[in-house]
């Protein structure tokens, strides 16, 4: 495990346009690994507001600017670009280590919030939903002489859940992530469509409606967030891994290996997770169509149920690191730093103001990154623990970093959004502020290096550079000479020290055809089994009819890594040509490793039933292994439904073996499951209970169809028609005046009358009338709806944030004013509801000015998946609060808390509000010093204090 003692960096910091003041000059900015050392190689204005970053052959820092982004929630006074957002190119021209010179490479209105770039050769490729557009500087002058929109279809326009940063993988092939803002439809230039939804929506002026469980010219239904992998041509695209909430950016290392960080709906659930080829990363339901709310049983983490933990056929998490908001990652695969950072995967967290260091670590099957280091940190080596109220206004925790590069000379590129908001809501900084820091080795001077791709040995030098594009186009231009570099690429696999140059060697030579995969065959015994799996995929992408001959040998011998891998690579061919070889694979598992159990589910998943058949259907099912019954659990084949059954009603089991029969057979989708799992629930004892849980749960989505005339202890709200026919009046044109504020009066008397109206005040039904609704908000008790009331029948009236800020503080006081205020809807330690965010950890996300401000104005900053909507039933009920789910079952966790579980055909209409369902003060009746201590309470990082 690496170790890396924490020293700080003096870094003095002026004073900004934005600065709160009370930065100390002598005060430490970022705290860095002992033996290296941090300084601003750019700042505002030779760029603003930094989104993403890459790196040039020449060493030049490529920046994509984010000054418009989602300005329709900003403040007026915001800086604003009119003609688009800018690329800028930023140069240290006279080597002192500090940028001096910067320039626009392209100003465009396609650019808005652009949140990805990728430089390879004169091709600069930028990320900005709804379009990848790649500009092309032909003759060198940095100015584009084409552009093409690359690929267009992308959810997510001005959205911070939109698409995101790309790169060129080893295997010569671009892979793309986006966030869950969908819908997404792409088509690829072969024709092959991706079409992808889920049951997220946001309210924003460039919003349509997400929709999930759309099928993609493959026959799959991928849901939320994905990552797409696609020839430079166009072509053969494909997704590689889905179901993500937002993870912004995937890093691709030279073994193949992909690594992504994922945001959590404010849950303290955040993730690093490596990725496996097919995998679903578990955020929403398996077609998209339910949150994990929706979805989580009895008993569950949230963290569990958040990605979905205990559902078969899902990706294993990886890290949950808690409360954040991961960007930007890379994996540093060179010395330059020092030997003890080599394999080093960062990954950027703007909330935390910190970057995580892992080094990864193959354990049985996979990596499960258990190593996390603060390795960047602008306040201390790690939060946790570390008490906020104390520093408020503290600059240092504006610290907000969207991405990390490595460059040339292997220098660390840091850049910084800075702002005191995190996230897509809304950004405070007016003036666009925003920073590079380079951390270098302490004491040690990086030159450039001086990259010539005109020679081979230029570009078998470039092919062994830090920066992930160069490298790349080093690759490109060495498979074009083919079998004339062949000797030299040979000579890198055998002599190099460093497995990474030994990788991007291995792919370089499968890429040159027969010569080239002839001389990484005898790889697949190397010592190192990082080196065998990245030989394994590049016969893969290059000959998978050579693999094939490999596999039975390598299903025998190999590690579990390996094994693990051959289990996805081979789930394309033919299973007559493959069968042979995951029974080896089969017999290898040890029943436990949740990364080789997922990879046997995406390999053989066409295969299940016939395997199931073939090998294990004659097996008693009282003797099953745990192997076996693992394997069941993971694969759900319905033949297996008979066997399950009797596992079920075995008493002779363990309880636990009996609850996992009971858990497959619910997530089999036919008849006999069901019938099982009805008299188990009939069946008093110990799974009972679980087994009423699961027909529940299932009435309303897989198993509605099978439980019709099932009973669910689930009713409908009460039923009102009658406030359906004063609806009615209302909306009549031949009703008079004083018959509809008659109507309104008698609405405005019932609880859910008055929720129809704020229904009615949504859809601006009402805005063109002259009736007297001074009475709609008078009585009104309840907050949220309140709220919603005075919203569109009222004014609301401002506490001045200024005020709340000057005031002194008592976080004592503010404990017992959050627990009576705050606890009715979110959690505090272990007190209060989940209905909204888990506020134990607030201090980790925001200072005391960004909570104080997220009090007074809750509208400003709407979390995502914390939209309010209101749903009208045709019983003449509405309910107002939080949808979980959408299709032919709607899940609402309403504004008491209560979840509600309606079939599609019983919902009459469906509004998203533009409001957040949090009240504001006046609802809550808080005065400015409420506010005050509330505030002080909630930013210590441990509320339990």
């Amino acid at each position: 495990m690496v170790k890396w003692p924490i020293c700080c960096s003096l870094l003095f910091l002026g004073i900004f346009s934005c600065n709160t003041g009370n930065q100390q000059e002598d005060q430490p900015l970022l705290f860095v690994p002992e033996g290296l050392e941090v300084s601003v190689w750019a700042e505002s204005p030779l760029f603003f507001n930094p989104t993403n970053m890459d790196v040039d052959a020449k060493g030049r820092v490529w920046v994509t600017e984010g000054v418009n982004y989602r300005d329709f929630r900003n403040a007026d006074g915001h800086k604003v670009q009119d003609k688009g957002d800018r690329v800028m190119i930023l140069e240290d021209t006279n080597g002192d280590g500090k940028a001096d010179a910067s320039k626009v490479f392209v100003q465009d209105t396609l650019l808005r919030s652009p949140l990805g770039i990728a430089v390879l050769g004169n091709q600069i490729v930028v990320s900005c939903s709804p379009n990848i557009i790649i500009y092309t500087d032909e003759d060198g002058d940095d100015i584009p002489d084409s552009k093409e929109v690359f690929l267009t279809g992308f959810g997510g326009k001005d959205h911070d859940h939109g698409l995101h940063a790309g790169q060129l993988g080893p295997d010569g092939k671009w892979y793309f992530i986006t966030g869950n803002a969908g819908p997404h439809k792409v088509e690829g230039k072969d024709g092959w469509t991706l079409r992808s939804g889920s049951v997220y929506n946001e309210f924003t002026p460039y919003s349509t409606e997400n929709v999930p469980s759309q099928i993609s010219d493959d026959g799959e239904i991928y849901n939320g967030g994905l990552v797409i992998r696609i020839n430079p041509d166009g072509t053969g695209m494909e997704v590689v891994s889905h179901n993500f909430r937002n993870a912004f950016e995937v890093a691709v290392d030279s073994y193949g290996n992909m690594w992504q960080s994922d945001n959590d709906d404010q849950t303290a659930s955040c993730r690093t997770t490596w990725l496996m080829e097919g995998s679903n990363a578990g955020y929403f339901s398996e077609k998209g169509n339910r949150t994990w709310q929706a979805d989580r049983r009895p008993g569950q983490t949230i963290a569990e149920a958040h990605w979905h933990q205990h559902d078969p056929g899902v990706l294993p998490v990886g890290d949950v690191y808690g409360a954040g908001s991961p960007t930007g990652m890379v994996r540093i695969e060179g010395d330059e730093l020092g030997e003890q950072f080599r394999g080093l995967l960062l990954s950027a967290d703007a909330g935390r103001n910190i970057v995580f260091g892992y080094a990864p670590e193959v354990i049985g099957a996979g990596y499960p990154l258990q190593n996390r280091k603060a390795f960047v940190s602008s306040v201390d080596q790690d939060n946790t623990g570390y008490i906020w109220h104390q520093v408020e206004e503290d600059t240092r925790k504006w610290f907000r970093p969207s991405d990390v590069t490595v460059g040339t000379d292997g220098s660390l590129f840091i850049a910084d959004w800075y702002d005191p908001i995190v996230g897509g809501h809304q950004m405070r900084d007016t003036v666009g502020e925003g920073k590079i820091y380079r951390i270098v080795p302490k004491g040690k001077t990086l030159t450039l290096p001086k990259i010539d791709y005109s020679t081979t040995e230029g570009q078998l030098a470039a092919l062994k550079n830090p920066a992930v594009h160069v490298r790349a186009f080093a690759m490109q231009k060495l498979k074009e000479q083919g079998a004339a570099v062949l000797p030299e690429l040979e000579s890198m696999v055998k002599n190099e020290d460093n497995p990474f140059f030994r990788a991007r060697a291995i792919w370089t030579l499968a890429g040159m055809g027969a010569q080239g995969i002839h001389s990484i065959l005898p790889l697949l015994k190397d010592a190192n089994q990082e080196i065998v799996l990245t030989t394994a995929r590049a016969l893969s992408a290059n000959a998978p009819e050579r693999l094939l001959v490999e596999a039975l040998k390598l299903s025998k011998n190999g590690s579990p890594l390996i094994r693990r891998e051959l289990a996805l690579l081979l789930r394309e061919e033919d299973w007559g040509k493959t069968s042979e070889i995951y029974k080896e694979l089969i017999k290898a598992y040890d029943g436990t490793n949740p990364w080789y159990r997922n990879a046997l589910g995406i390999g053989m998943k066409d295969n299940t039933e016939t395997y199931y058949r073939d090998n294990i259907a004659a097996i008693d099912p009282a003797k099953w292994s745990p192997q076996i019954a693992s394997l069941i659990w993971e694969w759900h084949p319905k033949a297996a439904i008979p066997a399950l059954r009797a596992r079920l009603e075995n008493e002779a089991l363990t309880t636990d073996e009996r609850d996992l029969a009971l858990e497959t057979l619910a997530f089999i989708f036919e008849k006999e499951a069901v019938e099982a799992v009805k008299k188990a629930a009939e069946k008093e004892g110990a799974l009972q209970e679980k087994a009423q849980w699961w027909l529940q749960f299932r009435k309303y989505n897989e198993w509605s169809a099978f439980l019709q005339d099932w009973e669910a202890p689930i009713v409908l709200p009460d039923a009102q028609p009658n406030l359906l026919a004063l609806k009615a009046q209302l909306k009549d044109s031949l009703t008079n005046n004083e018959q509809k504020q008659l109507a309104l009066a008698q609405l405005v008397e019932n609880p859910s009358g008055r929720l129809h109206l704020a229904l009615m005040g949504a859809e601006g039904a009402l805005k063109d009338s002259n009736l007297d609704f001074s009475a709609v908000t008078q009585g009104e008790k309840r907050p949220s709806v309140l709220k919603v009331l005075r919203h569109y029948f009222g004014s609301e009236k401002a506490i001045d944030e200024e005020g709340v800020l000057s005031l002194s503080k008592d976080p004592v006081a503010g404990k017992v004013k959050a627990i009576q205020n705050c606890a009715t809807c979110h959690k505090i330690e272990s007190s209060g509801n989940e209905i909204g965010p888990d506020l134990s950890q607030i201090g980790h996300k925001m200072d005391y000015p960004t909570l104080v401000n997220a009090i007074v104005q809750p509208d400003a900053a709407i979390g995502f998946g914390s939209e309010a909507y209101l749903i009208a039933l045709n019983n003449g009920a509405v309910l107002l609060g939080l949808l979980q789910a959408a299709g032919p079952v709607v899940t609402m966790l309403d504004f008491q808390g209560q979840r509600h579980i309606i079939p599609a055909e019983e919902v009459l209409t469906r509004k998203q509000l533009p409001i957040s369902l949090m009240p504001g003060p006046e609802e809550m009746d808080l005065k400015a010093q409420d506010i005050a201590d509330i505030a002080a309470f909630l930013i210590q990082s441990n509320t339990s204090n």
